[in-house]
């Protein structure tokens, strides 16, 4: 056992792992140690800029779920874009669940949106369901404000194919995010029924679920589910 596993083991939660593990059906129990994400966050932060770090960074694939989010987190810490860019091109192909996926938000990012669009369109080329998946949380984290969103983007996320469950689900959560953001814009997707049926449905039932979307629209959104 490494001493970064064992650091690991020395947080472990096994009412957090009976909580969590279901949650993450992807990911064999075993190698669910059981750690809240607070606290991996802390130990990223403690262990960030070190050589051990450096040195477990290059030592993919890893075995444990936390393994992964502290993957995760050190690569979020990188406050260079295009070191950033290059450690997510290496490590997003392993990632293999949504938990580890969607906790990761590198702040370098905000500071980089138009440099940042281009990775995202090539992510959302690739074979691989969480590097897509990421992807498209991208687009919904930076690019659903105004002076920032294009109507390409949503065009971008409606070509997901149905069939990858998780894949299918990031869509419906961008869908019904972009609702709330930019209706004018995104309703027609929802409306024309663009999208495949599984994300159109998907996503009027996040968007009904909003505090964010105004009880006309989501009485309106109700009137265009999909039979099935």
């Amino acid at each position: 056992m490494t001493d970064i596993q064992t650091r690991l083991f020395s947080m472990a939660d096994e009412k957090y792992k009976s909580f969590s593990a279901p949650l993450i059906p992807s990911v064999s129990p075993e190698r669910i140690i059981g750690i809240p994400l607070p606290a991996i966050r802390k130990y990223a932060a403690e262990l960030s800029g070190t050589k051990e770090a450096e040195s477990f960074l290059a030592s993919l694939p890893h075995f444990y779920l936390e393994e992964n989010h502290l993957h995760g987190f050190l690569t979020e810490r990188t406050a260079d874009f295009d070191r950033c860019v290059s450690l997510l091109d290496i490590f997003l192909p392993f990632v293999d669940n949504w938990a580890t996926c969607d906790s990761i938000r590198p702040p370098v990012f905000k500071k980089n949106l138009p440099r940042l669009l281009p990775h995202i369109r090539r992510w959302l080329d690739a074979p691989d369901t969480y590097t897509r998946r990421f992807a498209i949380e991208m687009l919904m984290c930076h690019y659903l404000e105004e002076g920032v969103f294009s109507p390409e983007y949503p065009l971008l996320v409606s070509t997901v194919e149905p069939g990858e469950y998780y894949l299918e689900m990031m869509a419906a959560w961008y869908f019904a995010t972009a609702l709330a953001k930019q209706w004018e814009a995104v309703f027609p997707f929802i409306e024309q029924k663009r999208l495949a049926p599984a994300i159109h449905n998907r996503a009027i039932q996040k968007a009904t679920e909003s505090r964010r979307i105004s009880p006309e629209q989501k009485l309106l959104l109700k009137t265009l589910r999909l039979p099935g």
